[in-house]
């Protein structure tokens, strides 16, 4: 099934997408896509009902596809591609950081430039398209990696947009780099899980105003989404509706000579294979 959450920001719709694209408002069964949606049987609560006893809704904001997580995990590097892009070597173990919770925004809104050593012109904000995978069960200590693809309630296209000034410039590890507002645009839609034949299989693009910047494809991951769930686990607790962001595959802005990064006016398109289109215009901080 296909979720999405419909309206002004902060005050969204739980709605379901219907097979023929029409929203079905969901409100009058569900309050939000949350952590007590995911983890009290949501999703098939949703399966029982018949679509078209719902009623429709018209929408001219889609908003993140589920609500604001409690935990945002990311993945670097886990593209082999990528990181021969990047000049890195390919890890032994997945590399981790968090971002903030706060910058997930829905899958149009605008990307945010920010004030990057005092002006925009300084700013090197980048564009990664990345598989969004949603915790659907609570993981702690997972005994294998079947354990981490049973705990999966579905994916999402995530925009892991970042400030490569604010990243490599300024020490410390790449959070503050990752945090910036609307630096994650997530949707459009939440697919479950059991509608995704191969999350190892899925074509990956990004264009920027209109030019090729990453063709990729999920297969040139490195560590799987169960595989990463379940090495989550080992150091910390996943609860359901949490957020796991993992990794670009090549033609990020950092990567190319010279670097490319966006300003004001430029228009991001992301795109994963069987989740939908987001489309995003930068603006500058005020």
């Amino acid at each position: 099934m296909k979720l999405a959450r419909a309206g002004s920001a902060g005050a969204e719709t739980p709605v379901l997408v219907a097979d023929d694209g029409t929203l079905r408002d969901l409100s009058d069964h569900e309050t939000d896509f949350d952590t007590d949606f995911f983890a009290s049987g949501g999703l098939e609560r949703i399966r029982a009902l018949d679509p078209a006893s719902l009623p429709t809704i018209t929408a001219t904001r889609l908003g993140p596809c589920i609500a604001r997580p409690g935990l945002l995990m990311c993945i670097g590097l886990n593209y082999a591609d990528h990181a021969r892009e990047t000049g890195a070597s390919i890890p032994d173990e997945p590399i981790l950081f968090q971002k903030a919770t706060n910058t997930v925004v829905g899958p149009d809104d605008p990307i945010i430039i920010p004030k990057a050593s005092g002006n925009e012109a300084a700013a090197q904000t980048d564009w990664e398209v990345e598989l969004g995978v949603v915790v659907g069960a609570g993981a702690r200590y997972l005994a294998d990696e079947a354990a981490g693809w049973a705990a999966i309630a579905g994916y999402a296209i995530s925009n892991d947009v970042s400030e490569r000034a604010f990243q490599f410039e300024h020490g410390g590890q790449w959070t503050k780099g990752k945090s910036c507002e609307s630096f994650n645009p997530l949707g459009p839609w939440f697919v479950s899980a059991d509608e995704v034949a191969d999350p190892l299989a899925l074509a990956m693009r990004t264009t920027v105003n209109g030019e090729v910047m990453q063709d990729g494809s999920t297969e040139t991951m490195i560590f799987n989404p169960g595989y990463l769930v379940w090495y989550l686990s080992q150091f910390m607790v996943l609860e359901p509706g949490d957020l796991i962001n993992t990794g670009t595959p090549p033609g990020v802005g950092l990567g190319m000579d010279p670097p490319r990064f966006l300003r004001s006016g430029d228009v991001v398109e992301v795109s994963i294979e069987g989740l939908g289109t987001q489309r995003q215009v930068c603006r500058g901080a005020v």
